[in-house]
């Protein structure tokens, strides 16, 4: 796996090393449910019902998920290292802790999602809608949001390194406490901040996004804005 170099715009912002997954051949899996700290080396899982799997712990290297269903999977601490998922769907996946390294997430339907002190890096999730998504304490470095649905999304004490926000819907979205370093919000289709707006240093944005913020900004610093 070989990822793209990173690029500077002209705006001074680092751009976001997006993963370049090569899967090799997979084998179909063909078992049960899954194992607490189990070890998933080129397996496909393909429209696999993985509702309340247990598998916490479990390392997943080169494999591919599509169309499978993971309500209320237990996959704390789980690695997921060159995979691929597609098409999943769930509500309450619990990914606390999880490490995602070269991973794309493609039109994913999720909700209540529990990434909270999970570590993200050279991930790519494009396209779907995941709502109540929890990444409080997280650590996201070298991610893209893109074309994507995030209702309600929670980086709460987040570290974002080059993360970007590609054509993407951000709703009622919480930054308290986040930090951030060359993050990209500036095509953002819809940015609606619920809290953290005194969080956004370190992001870029757009002059039309920051006629729109400029009420949240003024309220932040105290100032009363009056005709």
């Amino acid at each position: 796996m070989a990822a793209s170099g990173r690029k500077k715009s002209t705006t001074g912002v680092t751009a976001a090393r997006r993963p370049e997954v090569r899967l090799p051949p997979l084998v179909p899996w063909d078992g049960g449910g899954l194992e607490p700290d189990g070890d998933y080396d080129g397996v496909r899982f393909d429209g696999t019902d993985l509702t309340d799997a247990s598998g916490r712990g479990a390392r997943f290297m080169d494999c591919a998920l599509d169309g499978c269903a993971l309500d209320r999977a237990e996959l704390a601490r789980a690695r997921f290292i060159d995979a691929v998922l597609t098409g999943v769907r769930g509500v309450g996946t619990d990914l606390a802790e999880a490490s995602l390294r070269d991973v794309e997430v493609v039109d994913a339907r999720l909700g209540g999602v529990q990434l909270h002190g999970a570590v993200l890096e050279r991930v790519v999730v494009r396209g779907g809608k995941i709502d109540y998504l929890n990444l409080r304490k997280a650590r996201l470095k070298d991610v893209v949001f893109e074309g994507c649905v995030l209702s309600e999304p929670d980086f709460g004490d987040a570290h974002l390194v080059r993360v970007e926000f590609r054509d993407c819907v951000l709703k009622r979205a919480d930054f308290s406490s986040a930090r951030m370093e060359s993050v990209d919000l500036r095509t953002v289709a819809e940015l609606d901040i619920a809290r953290g707006v005194d969080r956004l240093a370190g992001a870029v944005i757009s002059p039309v996004q920051l006629m729109e913020l400029a009420p949240a900004f003024a309220a932040q610093i105290g100032v009363r804005v009056e005709a």
